[in-house]
């Protein structure tokens, strides 16, 4: 690799996971991505439609054939104050049959804020209860005691997900999770009260998963996009950012990528976990720049109203390079996982 601007020291990561009893299908995982890290880039698309979902299918078509190794899905519609007035898609399905056929599976979690905390009107509709400005949560007074009815709707919400999570571990499926995103912008309602409170309700998440619920199959990836926000190194295994460049804009982001180098004075795994125009490999391997991965958003990013294959983003003549590109990595380059090196 030419690697001018990045020590490649910064690869060698310790594929060992924050959780002491992750399971031998997490542990393949990681060994697989810290394997990869720095040589490769993993291809990656979000789509609650699955892997047959309108964003797969274009790909599909303009690359004849290549499909993105990872499958990004969002809990957003098992939040309790969606799920209670609408049947969102089959997400845990989804990530089955995507597993099934080798892929890798990442989960977020646009937390709809509890039923109490939503205006519900037409300037905040209930969907929209993800948003800061469209619910009137107040994560601080949650956390230090003063809304002791908030704290015991979120365990239990934070319990409901955590179910569903336990069908895909009690399946071997290991999943990269990462929930609580982009926290430090603060447009999301967990992100709104400073690092203080978000942190606390990390750690509180961690400790459920793990210690209660023993969801030993998760990979943590924390993606709070600020270094003041950051949990500590036993809570993350993975630091995510997520960056939309401008349209047809297809640089490396090194001032990101080094910007989350800094959030801790270990050697974590730095991925793309949400991008709208894709980058140019070449230019991320001129510049050392390797992201672990990249998960590119869904919808205009990606196609245009008829389904079809938009360049809005990203053109095609991007799209085939990096799909076909040796030093990225689609799903037919993925090995079989179940059968991966432990570390």
């Amino acid at each position: 690799m030419k690697n001018t601007y990045i020590s490649n020291e910064i690869y060698n990561v310790n594929p060992t996971l924050v959780n002491p009893n992750a399971t031998d299908e997490a542990k393949r995982l990681m060994n697989f991505l810290t394997d990869q890290y720095g040589e490769n880039i993993i291809s990656g698309q979000t789509s609650n439609e699955g892997h047959l979902g309108k964003e797969f299918s274009a790909i599909q078509r303009e690359t004849a054939g290549k499909i993105p190794a990872i499958l990004s899905l969002d809990f957003i519609d098992e939040s309790a104050s969606r799920k209670s007035r609408e049947q969102g898609p089959d997400v845990l399905e989804h990530a089955r049959k995507f597993h099934e056929l080798g892929g890798i599976i990442t989960f977020m979690w646009h937390w709809n804020a509890p039923e109490p905390y939503l205006y519900n009107t037409k300037e905040n509709p209930w969907w929209s209860g993800f948003y800061t400005e469209h619910t009137n949560i107040d994560l601080a007074a949650i956390m230090d005691g003063r809304d002791p009815q908030g704290y015991d709707l979120l365990v239990k919400e934070m319990d409901d997900i955590a179910m569903l999570l336990k069908e895909l571990s009690d399946e071997k499926i290991p999943i990269l999770w990462r929930p609580l995103h982009e926290a430090s912008g603060g447009w999301f309602w967990w992100g709104d009260s400073g690092p203080e409170p978000f942190i606390e309700l990390w750690r509180l998440m961690y400790d459920r998963y793990v210690n209660i619920h023993n969801l030993d199959n998760l990979i943590w990836v924390w993606n709070g996009q600020a270094k003041d926000w950051y949990p500590g190194d036993e809570y993350v295994d993975l630091i995510g950012e997520d960056i939309y460049a401008g349209k047809h804009e297809y640089g490396t982001q090194y001032d990101r990528f080094v910007q989350a180098i800094n959030y801790t004075d270990q050697t974590k795994m730095i991925v793309l976990s949400e991008n709208g125009t894709l980058p140019n490999p070449d230019l991320l391997i001129d510049e050392g720049v390797m992201w672990g991965y990249f998960t590119s958003w869904n919808g205009e990013f990606v196609v245009d109203e008829e389904g079809e294959y938009s360049e809005e983003y990203t053109s095609k003549e991007i799209l085939l390079k990096v799909y076909h590109h040796e030093s990225v990595l689609t799903l037919e380059d993925i090995p079989d996982l179940t059968n991966y090196p432990l570390p």
